[in-house]
């Protein structure tokens, strides 16, 4: 068999079929590492030559070093036991989609370099339109992750502002332009307005109810007061699941308000998108036709690998009216047969085959099977939920969840004891055990605050996760409790 230039193709076999051989393992055990990486900061880098290799390794070293090296410092994201975030969990077809992608090697730019991955972006893309619920004609384009989908989505905004032309002439002498979020929505979307120079005076957070969805009364209120102080509104973000309790802001009344304020509505679905796979659960986040943008991010809630993020618009001229460019090394000698090239679609030039992952997931599990893992998510996410209510030493912060993420805390001693803790105390305390949980290995849950008090954050987006894996991480935090407590008073 002929050498690649690197390596014989025969050696090259043996070894795949080893690494291959060895992430099957790894796929089956890693329920017996610990969940966060025990690796103290530096100790990677210090087992590794501080220069490069001069002569060449043979292949068949590499695994011993992976698992010398790299493994002691990976915190497995697919562990059953991973609560922290949203993991973005791996079905093995989006693995072997992966090796796919790398073994072909594409760059999706122009339709000519590979019209395959051009064509099948397209149609994943159009499958997740129908699963949100979108109308017909909507188009989308693949990103690396949610923030990008947004910032994307956002420039477009800004370049639909009338009269503005940013994309010609910048911002500087111009208006002052004002965009709009929940104060609970991701800060992907702030960070997209010190992007794109509308700086972090020119976004502004909306208050929140009392299950932390964006008050639509509110809005309206922020968008007169900003046009009475010389601000031009153009966007407002809201969001299907938000990032620390999966609230589910009142997207038809904050379309009204955009309609008749005539601003851009773009919607970062990208956790929460994904409850529409389900038939029983797709009702919590209604169909979204009303947005101008949608973000998806299959990385989170689809269980895909990391990366592949979905936008799609209402209108597909927006995209190239803000990033279209033609330079001459991209020029086509048949540009009335091609259909699209994607580099006029977006920020990216050079694009990694990512609908490959999804087309073969979606094909292996089917939206029915997809759906099901959904729906056990959420049914576990039900199910700490009542665990926490039902004991003494746990509580929930109300309402109970729209989707699949849990807010908690545990009260040490119970209820009345913890109540007699200074309430800086109890939030100390919160941040103690999440560490020590951390530090277990056992287990990982984040922190958040909400009204002004620390809470435990379990996202549950994992297709692995059972309820044994909720009892385990309880049983932990009880067991570590008494050192949080003596750390959080001292």
């Amino acid at each position: 068999m002929p050498a690649t230039g690197d390596v014989d193709l025969e050696a090259f076999r043996a070894e795949a079929h080893r690494f291959v051989d060895w992430m099957t393992r790894y796929l089956a055990e890693n329920e017996r590492l610990p969940v966060l990486s025990r690796a103290r900061p530096g100790e990677v880098r210090s087992a590794l030559p501080a220069v490069p290799p001069t002569r060449a390794e043979p292949l068949g070293d590499f695994l011993a070093d992976v698992e010398r090296v790299i493994v002691p410092g990976i915190t497995h994201w697919n562990h059953p036991s991973f609560f922290a975030y949203f993991a973005n969990s791996a079905t093995a077809p989006g693995i072997l989609g992966e090796i796919l992608s790398a073994a072909f090697n594409s760059n999706a730019m122009l339709w000519k370099t590979s019209p395959a991955a051009t064509e099948l972006e397209l149609v994943v893309l159009d499958w997740l339109r129908q699963m949100l619920g979108l109308p017909e004609g909507l188009f989308g384009v693949i990103q690396d992750t949610a923030s990008t989908s947004t910032l994307v989505a956002l420039a477009a905004a800004r370049e639909a502002v009338p009269g503005l032309d940013a994309r010609r002439r910048g911002l500087v002498g111009q208006a002052r332009l004002r965009m709009y979020a929940s104060e609970h929505a991701h800060s992907s979307v702030e960070k997209a307005g010190i992007v794109l120079g509308i700086g972090q005076d020119g976004f502004r957070a909306i208050p929140a109810d009392d299950a932390f969805r964006m008050d639509a009364a509110a809005l309206a209120r922020a968008i007169a007061e900003d046009r009475a102080a010389g601000f031009t509104p153009f966007a407002v973000t809201a969001t299907a699941g938000t990032t620390s309790t999966t609230s589910i802001d009142p997207i038809p009344a904050i379309a009204d308000v955009c309609e008749r304020e005539r601003l851009w509505l773009h919607v970062d679905a990208a956790y929460g998108g994904g409850a529409r796979l389900s038939k029983r659960d797709a009702g919590r986040v209604a169909d979204l036709d009303c947005a101008d943008s949608v973000t998806i991010d299959p990385h989170k809630w689809f269980f895909q690998t990391c990366d592949i993020g979905g936008l799609l618009v209402k209108r597909r001229e927006d995209l190239p009216a803000t990033f279209h460019r033609e330079p001459e090394y991209y020029r086509s000698s048949e540009p009335e047969s091609e259909p699209l090239h994607w580099y006029q679609y977006s920020i990216e030039g050079t694009r990694r085959f990512r609908a490959l992952k999804l087309w073969l997931s979606w094909k292996h599990l089917g939206t029915e099977g997809l759906g099901r893992f959904i729906e056990a998510n959420d049914d576990l996410a039900a199910y700490l939920a009542r665990r926490c209510r039902e004991a003494d030493d746990l509580e929930t912060v109300p309402p109970v969840p729209e989707l699949s993420v849990v807010c908690f805390r545990h009260l040490p001693g119970g209820r009345a004891a913890a109540s007699a803790l200074d309430p800086q105390v109890l939030d100390r305390y919160q941040d103690r055990l999440q560490r020590a949980l951390e530090v277990s290995g056992e287990g990982w849950v984040s922190t958040t605050r909400l009204r002004g008090r620390t809470y435990l954050r379990a996202g549950v987006v994992n297709y692995l996760s059972t309820e044994k894996d909720v009892d385990q991480i309880l049983d932990a935090l009880r067991r570590l409790s008494p050192g949080a407590l003596r750390e959080a008073t001292l």
